[in-house]
């Protein structure tokens, strides 16, 4: 059995906007198919060139689709004692960019598709995300680090601005 510890960087930006237009401007960069659909158009495309097509006609601008979105703040709103947080983790991310990870570094399974949360405190909308760089770190794989590298700069700009 072994166990390893690493340090994970968060990249966190404030927006003064109200919440709903900041999950706004996520979906602007994150596109949102109907899984059902898409699971079934990904399973039953014949070759690989087909299937980075339907990938590429399934993400948003930042090159991202929503596989998931919870809505964490449900259960607080539930109890009249909470206190009513506005707060979801949207779980994104694009196939083709774990592929070329994955390939590398089979662990980074188990840090794509990405976490996003937002949430609503008495200082605005907080907007971050966990970097996949630093999860990749220790495994000291230059080419998934290309890669992850990459797909931070992604969500990094999707959240400075969706916050703007």
């Amino acid at each position: 059995m072994a166990t390893n510890q690493f340090t994970v960087e968060k990249f966190s930006v404030v927006s003064a906007k109200p919440f709903e237009d900041v999950l706004i401007g996520l979906e602007r960069g994150i596109g949102r198919p109907n899984m059902n659909v898409l699971h079934d158009q990904m399973a039953a495309a014949p070759s690989f060139t087909e299937f980075q097509q339907i990938i590429h006609g399934a993400v948003g601008n930042a090159d991202l689709m929503e596989f998931l979105r919870l809505d964490l703040g449900s259960a607080l709103r539930k109890d009249p004692n909470a206190k009513a947080y506005k707060i979801v983790r949207i779980i994104a991310g694009n196939p083709l960019i774990m592929k070329q990870m994955v390939e590398e570094v089979a662990e980074a399974g188990s840090y794509a598709p990405v976490t996003i949360l937002v949430y609503e405190s008495y200082d605005g909308v907080h907007i971050s995300y966990d970097t996949m760089v630093s999860f990749l770190a220790p495994y000291e794989n230059r080419a998934a680090l290309e890669v992850a590298k990459d797909l931070d700069r992604k969500v990094m700009k999707l959240l400075v601005e969706a916050a703007e």
